[in-house]
């Protein structure tokens, strides 16, 4: 195994979760805090503008369900997920033709896929569109999909399962984070040949609040073991948005990088 660095991604981008403000860190620079090359481009259009400000990183994967504003009846606005089967389709295929032009792109990632695709009551066939639609400009991307450790049911995944490359599993309570053995093993039953990227998060999202120092100590110790042994494939951190909110969590998380 090499350094650390070398199997960390970042999600990039402004977050619109109630209670977490707008960082000072833009697209591409939680990258460079943490030390790493690689980035999940999350929330933003997927467009050249946006390329050629993460022109200097390694990879990209860019996500294909989309945070979007609509105006509200009293006149405001309101953001939302446009995940429709038609819509993440579109956005699969707007990352292929951006791959020919921009060759650290290497995949696309669909955020919350079980709850979304569920709410849109998507078929198989329609991320088997989804999936064509990314491969082809470029055969050579890979479907992220992001899984939670509760989300973990054998019969609800088998018939998406062809249409995934990489599985980025997350763990959504903080207070679960000591299960990470028990979750990973399980995501290995269902997805035994798939490469898993653990999900690791700064913020505990059910309590709005940091993640404890001492669960986050845990929890990247062992991403660290599992890494040295080969059962996962590389740790994504949520996120760029987060770093200056975050500030005790994110300087131990660059800390642990830098060190390992």
């Amino acid at each position: 195994m090499g350094i650390m660095k070398d199997f960390g991604w970042v999600w990039e981008g402004q977050g619109l979760d109630p209670g977490v403000y707008p960082s000072i860190f833009g697209v591409g620079e939680g990258a460079e805090y943490f030390g790493l090359e690689r980035a999940c481009y999350m929330f933003h259009p997927n467009d050249d503008l946006a390329m050629r400000k993460m022109a200097h990183l390694k990879e990209i994967v860019c996500d294909i369900s989309k945070w979007k504003w609509r105006r509200t009846e009293d006149g405001g606005t309101a953001n939302w997920v446009d995940s429709s089967p038609q819509s993440v389709r579109e956005e699969a295929r707007t990352v292929s033709e951006l791959s020919v032009r921009y060759p650290n792109i290497t995949g696309a990632i669909h955020d919350d896929m079980k709850g979304l695709i569920t709410r849109e009551n998507y078929a198989p066939s329609d991320y088997a569109g989804i999936y064509r639609a990314l491969k082809s400009r470029n055969g050579n991307l890979k479907l992220w999909c992001v899984v939670y450790t509760h989300e973990l049911d054998h019969e609800f995944w088998m018939p998406y399962s062809p249409y995934i490359d990489v599985v980025n599993l997350w763990i959504w309570r903080a207070q679960d984070l000591p299960k990470l053995d028990e979750g990973l093993r399980r995501c290995r039953e269902i997805f035994p040949d798939k490469p898993i990227i653990m999900g690791c998060y700064l913020r505990d999202y059910p309590t709005a609040s940091p993640v404890s120092m001492h669960l986050l100590a845990q929890q990247w110790k062992k991403v660290l073991t599992h890494l040295k042994a080969g059962t996962i494939s590389g740790y994504s951190i949520l996120g760029t948005v987060l770093i200056d909110g975050h500030q005790a969590q994110a300087a131990w998380v660059k800390d642990f990088i830098s060190r390992h």
